[in-house]
């Protein structure tokens, strides 16, 4: 696991703050995990301090093949707290953002060292492919075989 800085960290974990308040946040490693292969996360958080690791091993690659930022956060009671719950929580995953767009966007720069404009499909509308109209081809005259007989 790689150590995330304590701002950037910090900085995520108020974006879950502001999320749970104006937004929609999936807490649990489960539903985690489905927002994330469903492409509705903007931001993951997991802990550091999850035994066995086996339990959250899959998220990091998972949040790499989706383009989704990931942040480690050292223990699971920061989480917890952050989303306003009185026990531990292993992972949390940033659906819609409300109030915390700016702060979210903030930390996956930091993240992934660029901004989010080029994000995922999900964020971005995609633009239909424009397709130019082909030239009509012109097709030979078929000569049937009485045409054949009088020429």
């Amino acid at each position: 696991m790689s150590k995330t800085p304590k701002d950037v960290y910090d900085k995520a974990l108020e974006a879950v703050r502001l999320a749970k308040a104006s937004g929609s946040v999936r807490k649990g490693i489960n539903e985690v995990t489905k927002s994330v292969e469903r492409n509705l996360s903007s931001l993951v958080l997991v802990a550091e301090d999850v035994e066995p690791q086996e339990v959250i091993m899959h998220i990091p690659p998972l949040c790499e093949q989706k383009k989704i930022a990931l942040v480690y956060v050292p223990t699971k009671a920061e989480i917890g707290n952050a989303v306003g719950i009185n026990v531990p929580c292993s992972a949390v995953s940033i659906e819609k953002a409300g109030n915390a767009e700016h702060a979210i966007k903030e930390v996956v720069s930091k993240v992934t060292g660029k901004s989010q404009e080029g994000k995922s499909d999900a964020t971005q509308p995609q633009q239909a492919a424009k397709k130019e109209p082909k030239p009509k081809k012109e097709k030979p005259a078929a000569q049937t075989a009485v045409q054949q007989q009088k020429a």
